[in-house]
């Protein structure tokens, strides 16, 4: 789903098409006012009352459409949202008894209403009642056993179901929520322990580094040659220091197959990918792993960004070949990539696999989408 396109649930409309589109999927359910529509072009009603029929429908219509459409954007006052619903109550009741019992569908909106923007507490038990007002006004019509049952149903499930759409939109949000705060305290973690690693590394390095310059200084004038043998310790420390800083670094870059696999998962759900992925993967060598890493990540790059695919299946696959044993990463898509040619990205990667002594192999998948296949040795590399 293309999130320029459409708001995400819980999300406010952005641009104008997205609240174009959260307006007409609001705005579909107006169909039902067919039997209102009908009732004052083939009623038989006269002028006068005709001419406040379609003003108190139009009235109606654009108070709902405003109410529940603005409400899902961004909250109105809870006193906005009372007198509104308070409002559109009236109107029915007053429609309804004026006009007649084609009226009574206006109920179903109120319903609806109440169950969009009333905390849930109180919808469900404004929502039976705003049923029993209707069920009460459709007493006094002339087929009540015909027409009540077409309205009170609608009214009921109508209601209760768009309070539960508001729990899933909450439940939603929250969750959007946590997944931030769990980054966030994730990358803290992160600094934290990138920070305890550094100052491990470089601590102990730099101190010793400042009391030899400070004795070499010292030993200067008088005694040249002891002052250049701390110089060489110096050096000799500082350089040192510079491998322990740049291996620190280096682990830190290398991505993990773990860590790439939870980032696709993330990924494919994020692009609305339908996906499977392992939760778990087999012990590694350190090259294999950061060659498979890497591949898993350009595949999921291109899955999201070219595809255009709807479904991706990642698998690891432990295999035995007559050059050993074999760990076998698969990605493929249903989109409509087909067979590609090596691209500066799948060239790179290929280098990658090839220095660990693995394959890579391109091709169409059994969806018509695209197959990545990347074997490398579970051993030391060729």
């Amino acid at each position: 789903m293309n999130e320029e396109t459409f708001a995400g649930i819980g999300r406010p409309a952005s641009t104008r098409r997205q609240a174009f589109i959260k307006l007409m999927w609001i705005g579909i359910w107006l169909a039902f006012m067919g039997a209102p529509v009908s009732d004052l072009v083939n009623g038989g009603h006269a002028a006068w009352p005709t001419a406040l029929g379609w003003l108190g429908l139009v009235a109606f219509v654009a108070v709902y459409l405003a109410l529940v459409f603005r409400h899902t954007s961004r909250p109105l006052a809870s006193t906005t949202v009372y007198a509104t619903l308070a409002g559109l109550f009236s109107l029915s009741v007053v429609l309804s008894l004026t006009l007649g019992s084609e009226w009574l569908v206006l109920f179903v909106y109120v319903s609806v209403s109440a169950g969009a923007v009333l905390p849930l507490r109180l919808a469900r038990w404004a929502i039976p009642g705003i049923t029993g007002a209707m069920v009460l006004i459709g007493l006094k019509t002339d087929d009540p056993g015909s027409i009540l049952p077409a309205v009170v149903i609608p009214a009921l499930l109508g209601g209760f179901s768009m309070t539960g759409v508001r729990h899933l939109v909450r439940t939603t949000v929250e969750l959007r929520e946590a997944r931030a705060t769990v980054a966030q305290l994730a990358a803290n973690e992160e600094r934290l322990r990138l920070a305890r690693d550094l100052h491990d590394l470089l601590g102990h390095s730099l101190s010793l580094i400042t009391l030899k310059s400070e004795l070499a200084g010292r030993m200067l004038p008088d005694q040249p040659e002891r002052a250049a043998q701390q110089v060489a310790d110096i050096e000799k420390v500082s350089r040192q220091a510079l491998v322990d800083v740049r291996e620190a670094v280096t682990g830190y870059r290398r991505p993990t197959l773990p860590g790439e696999l939870a980032g696709a998962r993330t990924a494919l759900a994020a692009a609305g990918i339908t996906a499977e992925v392992p939760t778990e993967s087999p012990d590694v060598p350190e090259k294999q792993e950061a060659a498979l890493a890497w591949s898993l990540r350009e595949a999921v790059t291109n899955v999201v960004r070219h595809s255009g695919a709807h479904r991706c299946v990642i698998a690891l696959t432990q295999r035995q070949t007559l050059d050993g044993p074999m760990l076998e990463l698969t990605v493929e898509d249903n989109g409509h990539g087909g067979s590609a040619t090596f691209g500066n990205g799948l060239t790179g990667l290929r280098e990658r696999v090839t220095e660990v002594g693995g394959t890579v192999i391109t091709g169409s998948g059994k969806a018509g989408g695209f197959t990545l296949t990347v074997r490398v040795p579970l051993g030391s590399a060729s």
